[in-house]
């Protein structure tokens, strides 16, 4: 998935709508960083689930998928990921075997078990979907089988997704994903970009596990990584009471539009020790080029990933598209070192 001494990096995309601007604006910019993304060498866009949030308009995902994989060439689109239990799996296979026939070698398809929502919609998207989170394993096997020709035979068919190379990728934020993703020799995306607390055990989990399948010889890891990067450590981190407030509506369960930047505050710094605040954003890596640069190599060293899943929350599209481009040097800066 990448050469033997490079490490990848992506971006994971939420399509966040920012203090007064729009759905469709939202979706505009995505476009654009994912036409961005793709010249500056990043090697995939993925697109998460979310519902019944006013700030996130990546809800109808496959379709999203297929918008940003219309308005760019070569970077691979896909999910991070698409909520199985959410769904039918084979409605899934459907829509990402059309993806994968109307961009071939090209789309992705990441999946997780959490519903991407609050309970009370998660029910409204499907009553039934305990069912589908207590069988995992076996919907992610269905999907399997509707890709696989073997399924010629059978009454029921995803006729556009046979034969169709869609790899699957597991996503998780605990250990009970790296057993699974192991066990079936899947490429294995911790979302640490969050959820940090179980990374490293995962990690392990999943590389000591790992069994081979005809999808992946050996144990591939994505790990994800805020990043806000600017010219200045002043301006970002002033971009990063963004990212801030955000979190804080989150456990307050007072959710807003990305607000804009502010200074920062003493309220916004007693905020960021807050325990549950702190480990949420432990993996958040603000500053200047230089700074970032070694936060990512840091992280690198220490949890020894594949590739890097790249999420970055700032008000201005201008701003977030400057960070996006700067951390890009800095992976091709760290990429060539190893390959001295």
């Amino acid at each position: 998935m990448n050469s033997k001494n490079a490490t990848a990096y992506s971006i994971l995309e939420l399509a966040f709508i920012s203090e007064g601007s729009s759905v469709a604006q939202s979706f505009k910019n995505s476009v654009d960083l994912a036409q961005k993304a793709e010249d500056l060498g990043y090697s995939r866009f993925w697109l998460a689930e979310h519902h019944n949030s006013i700030s996130i308009a990546s809800s109808a995902t496959a379709v999203l998928i297929g918008h940003i994989a219309g308005g760019t060439k070569t970077i691979k689109v896909g999910s991070g990921g698409i909520m199985l239990p959410n769904h039918s799996p084979l409605i899934v296979a459907e829509e990402f075997g059309t993806l994968g026939t109307i961009y071939p070698n090209r789309i992705d398809l990441g999946l997780g078990r959490a519903p991407g929502t609050d309970q009370a919609t998660a029910h409204a998207i499907r009553s039934d979907r305990m069912q589908s989170v207590n069988n995992f394993p076996g919907e992610i096997a269905k999907i399997q089988q509707y890709f696989s020709t073997d399924n010629a035979h059978s009454p029921v068919r995803a006729t556009m997704s046979e034969g169709v190379k869609v790899p699957i990728y597991i996503l998780g934020s605990s250990t009970d994903s790296a057993h699974l993703a192991a066990k079936m020799g899947l490429p294995y995306a911790f979302a640490s970009h969050f959820a940090t607390s179980q990374l490293f055990d995962a990690l392990e989990i999943y590389r000591n596990e790992f069994q081979p399948s005809e999808f992946l010889d050996k144990p591939y890891t994505i790990a994800g990584i805020n990043v806000i990067a600017a010219d200045t450590d002043e301006e970002a981190e002033s971009n990063f009471t963004s990212l801030l407030r955000m979190f804080l509506g989150i456990l307050t369960g007072k959710r807003d539009y990305l607000q804009p930047p502010m200074e920062m505050t003493g309220d916004l710094m007693m905020l960021q020790h807050n325990p549950s605040i702190k480990d949420m954003l432990r993996y958040s890596f603000v500053g200047r080029k230089e700074a970032v640069k070694k936060q990512t190599q840091r992280f690198l060293e220490q949890t020894g990933v594949d590739e890097l899943m790249v999420v970055t929350n700032i008000f201005g599209h201008d701003e977030r598209v400057k960070s996006y481009q700067l951390f890009a040097e800095i992976m091709n800066e760290l990429n060539e070192t190893k390959t001295v």
